[in-house]
């Protein structure tokens, strides 16, 4: 069979966060990884992608790799669209997200007080997502509650994983370390543990900038090799 998913992506706010609006095509069960502003866009997105499959979305989670404000900053807006939605992340990083306004107020942006986070993501957890599936995998280090989802997809040419790192793994480097709770070494371990163990040909999506894949990463990362 094809893959019936759908992986929209846009890019939002000052700092260029990399949203994306996952869809099972068959069943209309939908996430929305890393939110974190234009939560106008974000919803006229939903709105194109539920006319381009002929049916409604169930948006079932908004999902966060981790607490900073450009992966959070809409969240609230798009849980009041879609109140079915569960607000989730690791606890690791649950007092940073607790902390918009504050994080907020340091860049000089303002928020309102962020809705309360409604499931707490767990290392190896898996999370159905119609006729795909998500394995959490915490990967502190960028911050304590960092977690990057392995998404495991089949289609006619069997399983297919990709995996959203946000702001842990990026294409030829890796994420800054000097924030809240944040761990350079233990990012590395992290990295080289949970990551580059991987299949090679395993898709990675991070928070910001362009898509890579593990086994570029493995051998031509500079802050890896």
């Amino acid at each position: 069979m094809k893959s019936s998913f759908l992986d929209r992506k846009i890019v939002v706010g000052p700092f260029q966060c990399n949203c994306h609006l996952l869809v099972c095509s068959e069943t209309g069960e939908a996430a929305l990884v890393d939110p974190g502003d234009d939560a106008a866009r974000i919803l006229e997105l939903v709105k194109k992608t539920e006319s381009e499959i002929g049916k409604p979305l169930q948006l079932k989670w908004l999902l966060h790799t981790h607490g900073h404000l450009d992966h959070i900053g809409a969240t609230g807006a798009i849980k009041a669209a879609h109140p079915m939605a569960k607000i989730a992340i690791h606890e690791g990083d649950e007092f940073i997200y607790n902390m918009l306004k504050k994080q907020g107020e340091l860049f000089g942006l303002k928020y309102d007080e962020p809705r309360a986070v409604e499931h707490r993501l767990n290392h190896e957890e898996e999370i159905q997502l119609g006729r795909a599936k998500f394995t959490v995998v915490h990967t502190p280090g960028h911050s304590p509650g960092s977690a990057c989802l392995r998404m495991h997809e089949s289609s006619d040419i069997g399983v297919q994983e990709s995996l959203f790192s946000g702001d842990t793994l990026f294409q030829a480097s890796v994420g800054r370390t000097d924030l809240w709770g944040a761990d350079g070494p233990q990012m590395i371990r992290m990295i080289q543990d949970r990551i580059l163990t991987l299949d090679g040909d395993t898709a990675v999506h991070p928070g910001h900038g362009p898509s890579t894949r593990v086994g570029v990463e493995k051998t031509s990362n500079p802050f890896l090799i």
